[in-house]
């Protein structure tokens, strides 16, 4: 074929994507409603919701999602919970626990989009996608969200599908070097190409058609494939523009961490929230890491994009299809309420990973202390204090006002101990009112000085309020 022909193809080609994206979400042109950075409005405050990766892995079903999200909406949604986010393999019809995924049978449509299998989504059935499903969940009052593997399926580059609205097919776009360091499933999209954007556009313009807020876009941050990249910046841009120009809201989640603080800058322009760790569970240790983790995030907190710290690992766990046994969360009572203070006052977004349907009285408890959750939704100048051995203590400014939030930990092994924090050290003196949030109850007036005594692993937060 000569360059000319060549030239008219790509040409006409990058002309049908950009008309097939504005009609396929109901709009041909980017309004200044749809204009790069309208997601920054999304999340004025950190998202909380519910995410099925702990409790299902990659086999939750259409009933278990629906089950969750009656919980959420008879239980959590007054305290501010909204999002239900499908995690990964809803395409396959029968996930396993090995990393061969590429040899797993797929539901995929002629255009290289993975679609929800039918037998574990019947809903989805004649064409319909997941589209009965978020309409399930949007009649709950509630969000819903999936998640997504970068990359275009190794299935649709073996078959070389076309790229809808192009005359460009997968192989033009797939990049077989760029692969994922924990699955098979995909290959990097050569975003440099129009036909590699366009594939984006049209991913995200099925997804907002069927009613998708939120996506959980997995691989994007972390990992290093053959080539030695580690950050995804290509396709982290092509999936923000995708997203911007659907004509839809939808919050994009970059997953997993820990995402590179020299790219915190790309990071807030491209994206919503980003994760600070790779996968954490219920073990001690990895959420004793956290509080460093945070610590190197505390500059970059909000507003409206949101360092993220992981899911919350309560209640009932690996149900179905991992190598570990269901199990309940292994964390004590104390380790429960250190995680959920440190996420609070960091102001991470809030995903519940355990089933909501079986979660029992304590986590539930947890979940609900509006107090509690005040804190992760309102409050500023959020920094740490100290950090004296197995002592540490944060606090954050309660907005338009002198209080101050005051989060302290005991980390030790070992014996009960109290942490003193001097009202100096939160620019306050004299008597000051204390309230024990997770509690609810206040405590006292206290001059000068307030030393809690914390059980191993415990913590406690509280609202300060000067009085004199």
């Amino acid at each position: 074929m000569r360059l000319a022909q060549k030239l008219v193809i790509v040409l006409c080609s990058g002309f049908v994507a950009l008309a097939f994206a504005g009609y396929f979400c109901g709009r041909g042109t980017v309004t200044a409603a749809t204009a790069p950075g309208v997601r920054s409005g999304l999340t004025p405050t950190p998202p909380l919701g519910w995410n099925s990766y702990d409790a299902y892995s990659g086999d939750v079903t259409e009933a278990e999602v629906k089950a969750n999200a009656d919980y959420m909406a008879a239980h959590l949604r007054k305290y501010g919970w909204q999002y239900i986010v499908m995690d990964a393999d809803w395409y396959f019809p029968h996930p396993k626990t090995d990393e061969t995924q590429e040899k797993w049978e797929i539901t995929m449509d002629g255009y290289c989009r993975l679609l929800p299998a039918p037998n574990r989504f019947p809903s989805s059935a004649g064409g319909q996608g997941l589209k009965p499903l978020a309409d399930y969940i949007h009649s709950k009052g509630l969000k819903f969200g999936v998640h997504i593997m970068r990359g275009i399926p190794r299935a649709a580059m073996r078959k070389n599908l076309p790229i809808f609205g192009t005359a460009a097919h997968a192989q033009d776009i797939a990049n077989q070097r760029n692969t994922c360091e924990w699955s098979t499933l995909m290959y990097g999209v050569d975003t440099s190409k129009l036909a590699g954007q366009a594939y984006y556009d049209s991913l995200v313009a099925l997804l907002a058609k069927w009613g998708i807020d939120f996506i959980k876009a997995d691989d994007m941050s972390m990992g290093r494939n053959p080539q030695g990249e580690t950050y995804h910046a290509p396709e982290i841009e092509a999936l923000s523009k995708a997203i911007d120009k659907c004509g839809r809201p939808i919050v994009l989640s970059l997953s997993p961490g820990p995402a590179p603080l020299n790219h915190v800058d790309h990071l807030r322009r491209y994206s919503n929230l980003w994760r600070i760790s790779n996968d954490m569970w219920d073990n001690w240790r990895e959420l004793k890491e956290h509080f460093k983790l945070c610590r190197e995030w505390i500059p970059y907190i909000g507003p409206r994009q949101w360092p993220d710290a992981d899911m919350l690992p309560f209640g009932r766990l690996c149900i179905r299809d991992f190598r570990d046994p269901e199990r309940q969360s292994r964390f004590t009572h104390d380790e429960q309420t250190t995680l959920m203070t440190l996420w609070c006052v960091f102001r991470s977004p809030l995903m519940m990973g355990g089933d909501l349907p079986t979660l029992d009285s304590f986590s539930e408890s947890l979940l609900t202390n509006q107090e509690v959750l005040n804190v992760d939704q309102n409050s500023s100048g959020n920094r740490e204090l100290f950090v004296r051995g197995d002592q540490i203590a944060w606090t954050a400014d309660v907005p338009g006002s002198r209080e101050r939030y005051l989060a302290v930990f005991n980390l030790s092994d070992g014996s009960p101990a109290a942490v003193e924090v001097q009202w100096k050290e939160l620019g306050l003196s004299g008597n000051c009112a204390v309230r024990d949030l997770w509690r609810k109850t206040d405590v006292g007036t206290y001059r000068d000085r307030f030393a809690p005594k914390l059980s191993p692993h415990g913590a406690g937060l509280y609202k300060i309020r000067p009085v004199s």
